[in-house]
């Protein structure tokens, strides 16, 4: 067998494996929005249904009517939006003072900024409480955004980006007297786009799943977010499974979405990281 029929048969297996892969990955969540739109009768059917005999939409109805599920979406759309607005605006001011500036004690802040992405979340949550207490904040937005408002992961992910943005761009800014303000809303902003929707995209679908903070800083179901109503709903409902499927598709539905809309520019994001050294 010659070497091209090597190659081919080797393409011709990889991408069988990508299929097989994406079959397997995709199966469970296909088979979530079917169930979703299943009646009872169809659910507990004898026999295997992949597919409803016919498409149910009261199961949604139901979600938000009964449960009032609209509400915990409503808390997490503001939290989740809040977040990630606060992280795109001052996450990369701080990569970028990181990256382009020199001043006593940056490499001692870097090296705490990377050490603290290697702390647990619960190792610090009954401090962080007790700071959000002292605050004032508990069952309150800003309890449920302020901790999560920059993430020391973006700061890393922003440095590294901005390191290869070229001095010489900076530098001709400063020449023609622009002020830092404007050399990084004007030059620096636009070049890190693509690490900035990867850096919305994380912290987005991060705070979206954030459950136990939420649970922890709430007192009632005012504030709380979809995962706590998702898991109050599994265990009000467990016994109607097509309910639990349409709540679970309302859960997944906006970071699916979100990723649709700007995939293009996470993937350019992604590979950008990909060669960072």
């Amino acid at each position: 067998m010659s070497h091209k029929d090597l190659r081919t048969l080797s393409s011709i297996f990889g991408q069988f494996a990508v299929l097989v892969g994406a079959i397997i990955v995709s199966v469970p969540s296909l088979y979530m929005v079917s169930a979703s739109l299943m009646s009872s009768q169809d659910f507990f059917s004898t026999e295997v249904r992949l597919l409803p005999s016919t498409i149910y939409i009261q199961n949604y109805i139901e979600v938000f009517t009964v449960f009032n599920f609209g509400n915990y979406l409503n808390n997490s759309l503001i939290v989740t939006g809040a977040v990630v607005l606060l992280n795109l605006i001052f996450t990369p001011m701080v990569g970028y003072s990181l990256a382009k500036f020199d001043y006593p004690g940056k490499t001692v802040l870097l090296l705490f900024v990377l050490a603290t992405i290697m702390i647990p979340f619960t190792a610090i949550l009954i401090p962080l409480f007790l700071i959000i207490r002292s605050f004032g904040w508990v069952n309150t937005y800003l309890g449920l955004i302020m901790p999560f408002a920059m993430s020391a992961f973006g700061v890393f992910l922003m440095r590294q980006f901005i390191l290869a943005v070229p001095d010489d761009y900076i530098d001709a800014g400063r020449i023609d007297g622009a002020s830092e303000l404007r050399i990084y809303f004007q030059i620096v902003v636009p070049l890190i786009q693509p690490a900035m929707i990867t850096l919305a995209i994380v912290v987005f679908v991060a705070s979206w799943d954030e459950f136990l903070w939420m649970l922890i800083v709430t007192t009632g179901d005012a504030l709380r977010t979809l995962p706590i109503g998702l898991a109050k709903f599994v265990e009000q409902y467990r016994t109607r499974y097509e309910l639990m499927m349409a709540g679970s598709v309302v859960a997944a539905a906006p970071v699916v979405l979100v990723f649709l809309a700007v995939q293009r520019r996470f993937l350019q994001g992604m590979a950008g990281l990909s060669g960072l050294k």
